[in-house]
């Protein structure tokens, strides 16, 4: 998943990217408002971590400004600010959660993981297909019982892939939620990870999970069973 990230603590920015990255995230940063804001209205994420106090515009005007275009955008919030007024000024101004600093990145990341889990109608967090399982909590995979071992951007891209079974998803709509916005389309990049991928899944399960529609995109059929 994609996710945008404005904070202007520099050290405390990278941290975050640095800490999302590991996870298998695609992050975006932004260390003021009125950036994050031309980010958040040329590129498509999944969740936005917005600190309150920015400069050149509040992190109050930010989340407003978003919500007239985005209803369903994810926001969590993330402040020094603890006074009551302004979390519940933020929730509701429309954000979905309130993280108050310090904080442990382990609490930040469950809960960025819960909040996304909330924009698609499977609400489990075991996605499954077939003899495939994947966790979005342990952000592994099982095929018969057995763990695959992916790659960061190999599981996102599964994950993805599975969110969306029985459609068919563009190169372009994957490198949009997969990779950062100043990612190369023309890269073989996702050429390279789907090879390797599907490589692992055929191993693992005899079996084509991923099925290229030509012109089109990637599918993972729905599972009849």
């Amino acid at each position: 998943m994609k996710i945008l990230i404005i904070e202007d603590e520099i050290d405390l920015l990278e941290a975050l990217a640095m800490g999302f990255k590991k996870k298998g995230y695609a992050v975006d940063i932004a260390d003021d408002g009125s950036l994050g804001l031309e980010y958040l209205l040329t590129n498509d994420y999944d969740l936005l971590i917005l600190d309150l106090n920015l400069p050149s515009m509040d992190g109050i005007e930010v989340l407003q400004a978003i919500r007239k275009e985005n209803k369903e955008l994810k926001i969590l919030i993330l402040s020094a600010r603890t006074e009551i007024d302004d979390r519940v000024k933020g929730l509701e101004l429309g954000a979905n959660d309130y993280l108050i600093k310090p904080f442990a990145f382990a609490e930040l990341e469950a809960r960025s993981a819960a909040l996304l889990r909330r924009n698609f109608i499977q609400r489990d967090p075991l996605l499954r297909h077939g003899s495939l399982t994947l966790d979005m909590n342990l952000r592994s995979v099982m095929i018969n019982e057995n763990k695959i071992e992916l790659a960061p951007k190999e599981y996102a891209i599964l994950e993805y892939l599975l969110f969306n079974a029985g459609r068919v998803v563009s190169a372009e709509e994957l490198i949009e939620h997969v990779w950062e916005s100043d990612a190369d389309y023309f890269s073989t990049s996702l050429k390279v990870h789907m090879s390797n991928l599907r490589k692992k899944l055929v191993e693992a399960s005899g079996a084509e999970m991923i099925l290229t529609i030509r012109g089109a995109g990637y599918l993972i059929e729905e599972c009849k069973e």
